[in-house]
C-alpha cells in the first residue's frame, strides 16, 4: 500500500522509500544510533513534545480515576514521565520492543516508580487481555512500520485499550512534501537528518490510516487532528454490547 494511501497521486506514490533509518538497521554502529536518539530526545525536550502530547492525551481519561495507560514504543520513556507529572494518579505500563531500551528505562526513575511497570512488549502482539487499559499511546514510531505491521498495531492497540492514540509525522500534500524534503537534503550526511528524511518519506497519510484500520478490522474508526508538525490519530473499536 502507498504510504500516502490508495488514492494518492502519481507524485505522492513516488515520495516514499523502502530504505531503513539508521535506528532500524542492524549493520549500523551503536554510536550512530545513540547520536540519532540523543538528537530526537534533545529536540523533544526543546519543543516540549512529550508535555504537549501528554496534555492532548489525558483529557481522554479525564473522568477515570487512576486511569490505566499503556505506552508502546516508549524509547526513553519521556512520554510516560510527562503523563505521570500531569496525572499523578495514573498507572502506566511503559513498553518497548527493544530490550536495551527496556533495560535503560527500568534502571531509571520509572523503574523505581510504584505507579509504573516497565516491560518488553511487541506492539504488534501485545500480551494482555482485551480492554486491559483505558488508553494506549504510540508516539513518533508508527512510520517505522511496514503496512502489515502497522495494521497489526491498530488491531492490537484497539483490542487492549478503549482508545489508541498515535502521534506521528504529518504527511503534507505532494508539493509541500517536496519542499520539506529539499530543505533536508543539504544536511542528509548528518545521522539525524538522514533518518528525518527517510521518516518523512515513510510517514502515513490519513487516507493510508483509514485503509490500514479497515484492513485491521472494519470495526475500527479513526479520527485526525494536528499537533504542531505532527498529527494525532485516535483509533477506537466499535464493540458489541
Amino acid at each position: 500500500m502507498p504510504r500516502a494511501g490508495f488514492d494518492a497521486s502519481w507524485l505522492d506514490r513516488r515520495l516514499q522509500t523502502g530504505r531503513l533509518e539508521y535506528l532500524d538497521r542492524d549493520d549500523v554502529n551503536d554510536r550512530v544510533k545513540r547520536q540519532v536518539m540523543w538528537s530526537l530526545d534533545w529536540m523533544g525536550r526543546i519543543l516540549r513534545d512529550h508535555e504537549h502530547l501528554a496534555a492532548r492525551a489525558l483529557p481522554l481519561v479525564a473522568n477515570i480515576i487512576e486511569p490505566r495507560i499503556l505506552e508502546l514504543g516508549a524509547g526513553h520513556g519521556a512520554l510516560s514521565r510527562a503523563v505521570l507529572a500531569l496525572r499523578p494518579d495514573a498507572r502506566v505500563t511503559v513498553t518497548d520492543v527493544d530490550p536495551v531500551s527496556v533495560a535503560t528505562i527500568a534502571a531509571g526513575d520509572l523503574g523505581s516508580d510504584p505507579r509504573a511497570v516497565v516491560r518488553r512488549v511487541d506492539a504488534t502482539d501485545i500480551d494482555a487481555p482485551d480492554r486491559s487499559y483505558d488508553l494506549a499511546l504510540f508516539a513518533l514510531s508508527f512510520h517505522h512500520l511496514p503496512p502489515v505491521q502497522a495494521a497489526r498495531v491498530l488491531a492490537e492497540g484497539t483490542r487492549v485499550a478503549d482508545t489508541l492514540l498515535i502521534c506521528d509525522l504529518y504527511r503534507p500534500s505532494a508539493p509541500v512534501h517536496l519542499l520539506r524534503l529539499a530543505s533536508m537534503l543539504p544536511f542528509v550526511l548528518l545521522p539525524f537528518a538522514h533518518d528525518g528524511l527517510i521518516s518523512s518519506l515513510r510517514a502515513y497519510s490519513p487516507s493510508a490510516f483509514r485503509a490500514l484500520a479497515a484492513h485491521a478490522d472494519p470495526a475500527i474508526t479513526v479520527e485526525f487532528s494536528r499537533l504542531g508538525r505532527n498529527h494525532i490519530v485516535l483509533a477506537r473499536r466499535t464493540r458489541l454490547p
